[in-house]
């Protein structure tokens, strides 16, 4: 029995060292990248401080024998928390033009006016006419949500926004992005360091859709979500307040926490939504998926053919340009009716 119990007692013991040794790694890799992606001016100031504290951390943890060397390291990870944390979000910076401005909602009972809608006429994807519009829509006219999933290349990880459609107005997309400055693209890394801001694009499907159809050549699924009228109007209230929120006080986009499909589950919730978190809400890519198999699409096609017809580029290439572009993108949609 002794035998037994000090095997379980090596066994825990290596568990518990494994264990820790992990997290040392991952403190370490944090502080690590959160030095490079910090708010110091030169990257090869950056580089050299990330590298420094990487170095000195392996060397003080696992093979110095000065026994003050981990509380050394425990208080330059405190220091760097508390750097990061310090780090503020703004609004004045050299802006793409794409996210130049932020758009702002103005609630007048039924009536919503919204500035800083986007409707851009796109040549390529890097030559455009820069087009900033107002729109006024009437909540009563809101009448149902579309759902849009389109990836830089098809797998796990995408990118979804929303579309509210209304009975007399053209249909009003919001997309949750990151607002990169001049000479920015995004980076998966840099988006968990507080590299980009947030911004809730408001615009024009011709520009939002078809910029990704037609010029950066995305696959692009649309679905119709099984949503009432009044919980698409509860869900565009709560986009609105929030658009009005980073109006006011800028924010960091972290593709974790604050990113696109993990913020739209969150609004859904706000909304009425009721269901548990689902690892597709990570893996965006999958998105269309935990849609159907939660019944929150049409589910009287396999998901497969659902989602084969619901491939909206070749549609969108035709419309390119034309001012019924929302109608064509759905001519044949199985989901929506005409």
């Amino acid at each position: 029995m002794s035998s037994h119990r000090g095997l379980l007692s090596r066994i825990l013991g290596r568990l518990i060292a494994g264990i820790w040794f992990l997290c040392q790694v991952l403190l370490i890799a944090w502080a690590t990248l959160a030095i490079y992606y910090s708010n110091l001016p030169w990257t090869a100031l950056r580089l050299s401080l990330a590298i420094a504290f990487a170095a000195f951390a392996i060397w003080a943890l696992w093979f110095s024998r000065q026994r003050r060397m981990p509380g050394v390291v425990g208080a330059l990870f405190l220091g760097v928390v508390a750097w990061w944390i310090s780090i503020p979000p703004s609004h004045d910076r050299e802006w793409r033009p794409e996210v130049a401005v932020m758009p702002r909602a103005v609630i007048d009972g039924d009536r919503v006016r919204i500035t800083g809608v986007r409707n851009f006429d796109y040549r390529n994807r890097n030559d455009f006419t820069v087009r900033w519009e107002e729109r006024e829509v009437s909540l009563s006219h809101l009448t149902a949500l579309d759902f849009y999933v389109s990836y830089f290349t098809e797998g796990p990880v995408g990118h979804t926004f929303v579309s509210f459609i209304f009975d007399n107005a053209p249909p009003l997309s919001i997309s949750i992005e990151t607002r990169p400055e001049v000479g920015e693209g995004f980076a998966p890394v840099a988006s968990l360091f507080k590299q980009f801001e947030l911004i809730y694009l408001v615009g024009d499907e011709r520009d939002l859709v078809g910029v990704r159809t037609n010029h950066r050549r995305e696959p692009v699924y649309l679905y119709r979500l099984n949503t009432s009228a009044d919980d698409a109007r509860r869900l565009l209230l709560v986009y609105l307040k929030r658009i009005n929120e980073l109006a006011d006080r800028p924010e960091f986009y972290h593709l974790l926490t604050n990113s696109c499909t993990i913020n739209i589950v969150r609004y859904a919730n706000a909304a009425g939504r009721a269901g548990r978190f689902d690892i597709r809400h990570l893996l965006n890519g999958l998105i269309d998926s935990y849609l159907y198999h939660s019944g929150r699409v049409d589910t009287t096609l396999p998901f497969d053919e659902l989602r084969r017809r619901s491939l909206i580029n070749e549609a969108a290439r035709a419309a390119d340009g034309a001012s019924d572009f929302p109608e064509r993108i759905r001519a044949s949609l199985p989901t929506v009716s005409h």
